[in-house]
């Protein structure tokens, strides 16, 4: 089964056009990604007017790298807990087993 592929072109920062190859279901998250560089980059040009073109372009990329990295601990972080929570209920749930094989004691 081939993927259904879609030719875009995007362009970041007025730079030269960079042509891609994505998966059709990719092309909203693209496209945003492509809005959402473009609109920080140009808030920021307008913010600091001392700086270059590349040098606003590179606190852009800081800034969303920051973010991913940020991101991906919250992540690895809830992956952590939710395992220790798994591992939690298993336990919990493996001594209703045990509980329910022991025999019934006398008097109850």
């Amino acid at each position: 089964m081939t993927e259904d592929k879609l030719n875009i072109t995007i362009r970041i920062a007025g730079q030269s056009p960079v042509a891609l190859r994505i998966n059709r279901a990719d092309e909203e998250r693209v496209r945003n990604a492509e809005y959402q560089v473009n609109h920080l980059w140009g808030s920021w040009t307008k913010r600091f007017p001392e700086k270059s073109s590349m040098e606003v372009l590179a606190m852009v990329a800081y800034q969303f790298a920051e973010l991913y990295y940020k991101e991906l601990k919250i992540s690895e972080e809830t992956d952590s807990s939710l395992l220790k929570f798994e591992e939690e209920l298993d336990n919990m749930l493996h001594g209703f087993d045990a509980a329910d094989s022991l025999p019934p004691q006398p008097g109850s």
